[in-house]
C-alpha cells in the first residue's frame, strides 16, 4: 500500500509540474507590472514597486482600429504585436494579442510561436489558414487547412508551424489574434533557415533540402525581412 501511495504521489507531482510548465508563470498577486529597468534577471520581468504603478501601465493607445501598412513587406502583411515589451501590465498574465493586416495575395508566412497557442478571428475579408503537425510515428507531417470568412475563428496549437494567406486578388484582409503568453516569440521559418546571422552552412542546407548548393546560395542572398512591428 505504501508503495502504491508513493507512486501515486510521484504521478501527481509530475502532472502538476507539467501543467505548471505549460504556459507563462501564474501570478501570485493582483498584478506584476514589468520593471524593464531593473538589473535583476528573471524569466520574464521583475515587478515594479506597487506604489509606483499607475493606470497607464495597463493602457496602450495602439491604434488597432486603423489599417497598417503592408507595402513595406515582401510577404504583403503587417503584424502589430502587443506584448509585454509594449504593455508592461501584461507581465505574468500569460496573454498578448496582435492585429494582422494582409494585402491582396498577402500572407503571414509559415512560422511558429515557441511559447504560445494562438487563436485568430477574421475581421475583414477571408483567409486561407493552416498548420502542420510535428513528426508523426508514420513519418508524416499532417496539414490541417481551412478557408476562414469574416467572423470565423481558428486555433493554432503552440509550437506548430502555421500560416495565413489572403486569397483575394483585390481585397485586403484583417485579423485579430490572441496568444497565450506575454511574450509568445515568433520564428519565421524561411527567415530563420536562410537568413540567419551568421548563415547556416550551405552544405547543411543543400543536404537537408536535397537541392543544389547554388539554390541555397541564391536563397541566402535574398533579403529576409521581419513583418512584425
Amino acid at each position: 500500500m505504501a508503495s502504491y501511495n508513493f507512486f501515486l504521489l510521484i504521478a501527481l507531482i509530475a502532472l502538476v509540474a507539467t501543467q505548471a510548465m505549460a504556459s507563462d508563470p501564474s501570478p501570485l498577486q493582483d498584478f506584476c507590472v514589468a520593471d524593464k529597468h531593473s538589473p535583476v534577471l528573471v524569466n520574464g520581468f521583475p515587478c515594479k514597486d506597487t506604489k509606483d504603478v499607475n493606470v497607464d501601465d495597463f493602457f496602450l493607445a495602439a491604434n488597432l482600429d486603423k489599417p497598417m501598412d503592408t507595402t513595406k513587406s515582401k510577404a504583403g502583411s503587417n503584424v502589430t504585436l502587443i506584448n509585454v515589451m509594449k504593455l508592461a501590465g501584461l507581465n505574468t498574465l500569460g496573454i498578448s494579442m496582435a492585429r494582422i493586416d494582409y494585402a491582396p495575395k498577402g500572407q503571414n508566412p509559415p512560422h511558429t510561436h515557441p511559447r504560445a497557442t494562438e487563436i485568430l478571428t477574421v475581421l475583414e475579408g477571408s483567409l486561407y489558414v493552416g498548420f502542420v503537425t510535428s513528426n508523426q510515428a508514420n513519418g508524416e507531417n499532417k496539414l490541417f487547412t481551412k478557408t476562414l470568412n469574416k467572423g470565423d475563428v481558428f486555433v493554432f496549437p503552440q509550437g506548430l508551424i502555421h500560416f495565413q494567406f489572403n486569397p483575394s486578388y483585390d481585397k485586403p484582409a484583417v485579423a485579430i489574434a490572441a496568444l497565450s503568453s506575454q511574450n509568445p516569440g515568433a520564428i519565421t521559418i524561411a527567415n530563420a533557415v536562410f537568413g540567419s546571422h551568421p548563415p547556416i552552412s550551405d552544405d547543411v542546407l543543400a543536404k537537408a533540402f536535397q537541392v543544389d548548393k547554388k539554390a541555397v546560395d541564391w536563397l541566402q542572398a535574398q533579403f529576409w525581412e521581419n513583418n512584425h512591428n
